[in-house]
């Protein structure tokens, strides 16, 4: 046996399956096993599995037992010389595999081979390459002047960001998302930590196989796509404190002596630091516009009082002056009135239209104009402004979104998707039925035929054609369909198009369902037969 491909898999199905055929057609050649370890999911990946890749081994836990015990669990029963520890949120070229295990007969003093990743999107992932965490290099990680300074030699070590992303480098640790060794090596070196749970594992076990007298190499000449799957995000609390535990862990591990103490004050400080600062930025997320809103309504409000009370004598004859409680109790009732309307039709979650906002503020101000006139006279202060005051509301909270749409600092304005299917004509239908089926509102569609077995078209002809289609039909989304056009193909794709921000997706030949990511830090949308919307 050549190779044993292991992917330890959590609720991420429709990652898996697309994954689970890039290996298929990545492995032709190769005599290999391919193990998924299931922790437990609930969206039925292990049934997925089982239907569709009867011939792969499949370990179902009963529990979440982390990466590093589910990875050992097919490593103790892996026959293949080779070892290939893969997310299974990632795709492979179809020569990925071959050019690894060809590294490997070159370069006998490899230990570990890690390949150039790219999101979704076609961007450069710099965990595809990284140093050791080193107190110092720590230091600078944790405080951000790694990533204020990824080029320095001195403050980008963490990444390596001064090295060439195209060329091969011995580096010191290699991304657990495709780590390939030898089971040689592991047998030698022991097998994964159990003590790292979710990061850190893949730092540890690079930094053993260096202590062995081997090499970790960081290998360019083929790519992944590594989507992101995972449960935990790096914006999230959780993520904060599992990662800066395996930092901990391993500095314990590795680095005990003088310094001892003081790392873990460093890191037990970055964690409060950065659990702070996650709270305070997803707060802020959470609440800025309703933030905003209130101060508009509130501060609106209060200047058309000023000048009604100046000007009333004017208007009608006589002096309005209204009383202190009219700020202090009935405005804010009013506010939580418009607030209550706004979060009952949804307005404040992502990617909202304006629309909304304004038929959400209209329907309040209708109720508060209702009640208001329902009211005893004794408890009227002035129709007249309260009048004003929804006018108010509805074009200042409607206004200054769609300034910040025409400005690119939030999206208000839904766009009519736009979508580009490449392929042949039954892949085509085949998708169009299925976008359809997910998409509520009225979506473009566009075929571009390709059809990589029978085609005579060049690639440098269909970026043309792609181009053409950006800029005349502006074209915001692109489905590869991967019966036509082959992974290495489309990851060359995705990196050309990298520039023009557009999403893009790949439509598996097997299964109904199309997924992807523009983004390391979001799951991306899903369109599938199960579901008539899109899942975020």
């Amino acid at each position: 046996m050549t190779l044993s491909i292991i992917i330890v898999n959590y609720n991420v199905k429709y990652f898996l399956e697309q994954c689970l055929q890039s290996i298929e057609l990545a492995s032709k050649k190769i005599k290999k096993e391919v193990f998924i370890v299931d922790n437990n999911s609930t969206d039925g990946s292990s049934l997925m599995v089982r239907k569709k890749f009867p011939k792969f081994k499949l370990i179902e836990n009963k529990k979440n037992v982390g990466f590093s015990k589910a990875n050992n669990q097919a490593i103790k029963k892996a026959k293949g010389k080779y070892i290939l520890l893969l997310n299974p949120d990632t795709i492979l070229e179809e020569d990925s595999l071959q050019k690894c295990l060809d590294f490997f007969k070159i370069k006998k003093s490899a230990g570990g081979v890690g390949v150039k990743m790219i999101d979704g999107n076609g961007n450069f992932l710099p965990e595809s390459k990284r140093s050791f965490p080193s107190p110092t290099i720590a230091f600078y990680k944790i405080f951000g002047l790694s990533f204020l300074f990824p080029k320095s030699k001195k403050f980008g070590k963490y990444h390596l960001g001064f090295l060439d992303k195209n060329k091969v480098h011995e580096v010191d640790v290699l991304s657990g998302a495709f780590f390939m060794t030898k089971k040689s090596i592991l047998n030698k070196v022991g097998l994964l930590d159990e003590n790292f749970f979710m990061y850190g594992e893949d730092i540890d076990i690079s930094y053993r196989i260096k202590l062995a007298g081997f090499k970790n190499f960081y290998f360019p000449k083929t790519r992944i796509i590594h989507y992101k799957g995972e449960s935990t995000k790096k914006t999230s609390l959780n993520y904060v404190f599992l990662f800066y535990k395996a930092m901990s862990i391993f500095y314990n591990k590795h680095f005990k002596g003088d310094y001892n103490t003081i790392f873990n004050f460093i890191i037990h400080l970055a964690i409060y630091l950065r659990a702070g600062l996650s709270l305070i930025k997803r707060f802020i997320e959470d609440t800025i516009f309703t933030l905003i809103d209130i101060v508009l309504i509130y501060s609106g409000t209060y200047a058309l009082k000023s000048g009604w009370e100046k000007y009333s004598i004017n208007l009608i004859g006589e002096q309005k002056i209204l009383p202190l409680e009219f700020m202090k109790f009935t405005v804010p009732i009013i506010i939580l009135i418009w607030i209550i309307f706004l979060y009952k039709f949804k307005a404040y979650e992502k990617n909202v239209e304006i629309k909304t906002i304004f038929k959400s503020t209209l329907l309040a101000s209708l109720v508060i104009l209702i009640i208001y006139g329902l009211l005893p006279e004794i408890y009227r202060s002035s129709r007249t402004l309260i009048l004003l005051s929804s006018f108010w509301t509805i074009l200042s909270l409607t206004g200054y979104r769609k300034i910040l749409s025409s400005i690119g600092l939030s999206n208000f304005n839904a766009k009519i998707k736009k979508i580009a299917i490449i392929g042949d004509k039954s892949q085509f239908l085949r998708i169009k039925n299925l976008v359809n089926r997910n998409l509520n509102n009225k979506t473009y569609i566009k075929h571009i035929y390709f059809n990589n077995t029978n085609s005579n078209k060049k690639s440098v002809e269909l970026n043309d054609e792609i181009i053409k289609s950006i800029n005349i039909d502006s074209i915001n989304e692109i489905i590869f369909c991967a019966k036509n056009i082959s992974f290495n193909q489309i990851l060359n794709k995705i990196s050309f198009l990298n520039k023009y921000q557009i999403k893009m997706k790949i439509a598996p030949e097997k299964g109904e369902f199309i997924i992807g990511s523009d983004s390391k830090n979001k799951q991306g949308e899903l369109y599938t037969i199960d579901k008539k919307k899109i899942s975020n």
